[in-house]
């Protein structure tokens, strides 16, 4: 049996790093759609933040898996809600800081959806929901913050990274710490395994 190849159709370095430190022989192929027009699209028609999340995994699975025939392309995306918000990686140190003021105190979820294609048909897809409370910090803490942990922050969504200094931004989490990371890993890999993508 042929075992399928694995091809992670995205330039996240956090999701690449999730699927190889798992041990999976990973190829990553960035898919480059225009995701700010079908986030505008799912804003104007009424969508949920899921539902976009969702619909932007698929489109890059689908979009990739047009250029690797007969490999498993898993396409995936987040979208920060926070009492209607919908939060996007900020543009720069100064954005960061209003992310991270407006989510102070409160309670956000992130959508983290997953989506597995092959040859232009979706195999798979699931969406996780991990909901997230972060303490009532003051400004010294996020000035501090901020400073200490440096661009890094501009490639996480909510300018946080809670794997590292990030997480002292927390008072709870709540659902899969893989899924609040990017990537759902774990029902991933039981549908890789049930595809022979991954030795059982």
């Amino acid at each position: 049996m042929i075992t399928p190849r694995i091809v992670l159709a995205s330039a996240s370095a956090a999701r690449a790093a999730i699927l190889a430190r798992a041990g999976l022989p990973v190829t990553t192929d960035p898919a480059g759609i225009d995701e700010a027009e079908i986030k505008a699209r799912f804003r104007q028609e009424g969508g949920t933040a899921g539902a976009c999340a969702e619909a932007l995994a698929e489109a890059k699975a689908m979009r990739v898996a047009a250029r690797h025939s007969g490999a498993l392309v898993i396409g995936a995306d987040q979208m920060l809600d926070c009492r209607g918000a919908w939060l996007d990686k900020p543009r720069d140190l100064a954005e960061a800081r209003r992310q991270l003021a407006l989510l102070r105190g409160q309670t956000h979820e992130l959508a983290t959806a997953v989506a597995v294609v092959c040859d232009g048909v979706r195999l798979w897809h699931m969406l996780d929901r991990p909901r997230l409370v972060m303490r009532d910090f003051s400004d010294r803490f996020l000035g501090d913050y901020i400073m200490a942990a440096g661009e890094e922050i501009l490639d996480a969504v909510g300018a946080y990274q809670i794997e590292g200094r990030g997480a002292q931004l927390f008072q709870r989490i709540e659902g899969d710490f893989f899924s609040i990371l990017g990537l759902p890993l774990l029902p991933l890999l039981a549908f890789l395994r049930s595809h022979g993508a991954v030795t059982t």
